[in-house]
């Protein structure tokens, strides 16, 4: 196990070596220039010359990138050309917003597909089967800007039942903290219930298919110990795998969602970084998400190791 272990953790560091090059040339090798935007329309060749001097970019790119990482080893991500600000700092202050519509959107997915999923399995080829797989191909189908700006209209809106905008900190009370976070993170959940239902269907079919489910069954057991002690136990391995993958679907969608909402957080500083053309921002924030991605999918590996046994040996 623990050789397994050090493997994964092992083929992880090129990966994140990869992503840290790749964010390195992101900004060097635009057709921009970094100077020639920090110093406006107005400048002339000799500010631009002093600016791209005092940004290092007049350097070797080798240097250049010795020199980034270097800072990046100590957490310092750049200073923000737009908000004249600490990148860090700034990702810091909007960490929040984004972490609570993740795990909030996480949660949510995973109570609905999986059972969503296990049923249609169970009701094969059925009219709860075809129901399931229509609202699949649904979710798959709508933006999520369109999803979110119909439920603004139906529960904000039409029946006021809901804040259209904003998020509220959990420290100023948890229920301004959660009806801020329904909308969006029922938004953001209905790409990832429609994927994460179709993988787990197609799993516990080829799982309820298996000769220990019909001996289970012979013995007696009754179709909910079949279904979770028995089938879903064993189909959970591509299910997480699929849980883990789909942090990609969370990444782009919170970009699209936090806009929609005004929801302050890492997706909306993207936005506003992207119109500003904030090239330390959009590198830095780039990064933070590779690196995330990077290290779900490792845990995704190491659980693997709890849930099929034979992986152990």
């Amino acid at each position: 196990m623990l050789a397994f272990l050090a493997r994964r953790v092992l083929a992880a560091l090129p990966v994140l070596a990869m992503v840290a090059v790749f964010v390195f040339l992101m900004l060097r090798l635009t057709p921009a220039d970094p100077a020639a935007i920090i110093a406006g329309d107005n400048a002339n060749t000799q500010q631009v010359a002093e600016i791209r001097q005092k940004l290092g970019l007049d350097k070797p790119l080798l240097t250049q990138f010795a020199i980034w990482s270097g800072k990046l080893l100590q957490g310092d991500l750049g200073e923000s050309f737009f908000f004249k600000k600490n990148v860090t700092e700034l990702i810091v202050q909007r960490i929040e917003p984004t972490l609570a519509l993740a795990v909030a959107t996480m949660l949510l997915s995973v109570a609905i597909a999986v059972p969503l999923g296990v049923l249609a399995a169970w009701k094969h080829d059925t009219w709860i089967d075809r129901a399931v797989m229509a609202l699949s191909v649904a979710g798959f189908s709508v933006p999520v800007f369109a999803i979110g700006y119909l439920l603004i209209y139906v529960f904000a809106i039409k029946l006021g039942v809901l804040p259209v905008q904003g998020y509220r900190s959990i420290y100023a009370g948890f229920w301004p903290f959660i009806e801020r976070l329904i909308l969006p993170a029922i938004t953001l959940s209905v790409i990832y219930v429609a994927l994460l239902a179709r993988i787990t269907r197609a799993a516990m079919l080829e799982v309820l298919g298996e000769d220990y489910i019909r001996t289970a069954r012979a013995k007696g057991l009754t179709d909910r110990q079949v279904l979770v002690h028995h089938g879903l136990r064993a189909a959970a391995v591509p299910i997480v795998t699929v849980i883990g993958l789909g942090v990609a679907l969370l990444i782009g969608g919170v970009v699209v969602t936090e806009s929609v909402y005004g929801i302050p957080g890492v997706g909306r500083l993207v936005v506003d970084a992207v119109l500003a053309r904030d090239f330390p921002t959009i590198q830095a924030v780039v990064l933070v998400f590779s690196v995330v991605y990077v290290l779900i999918n490792l845990l995704v590996d190491v659980s693997y190791v709890f849930l099929d046994p034979r992986i152990r040996y």
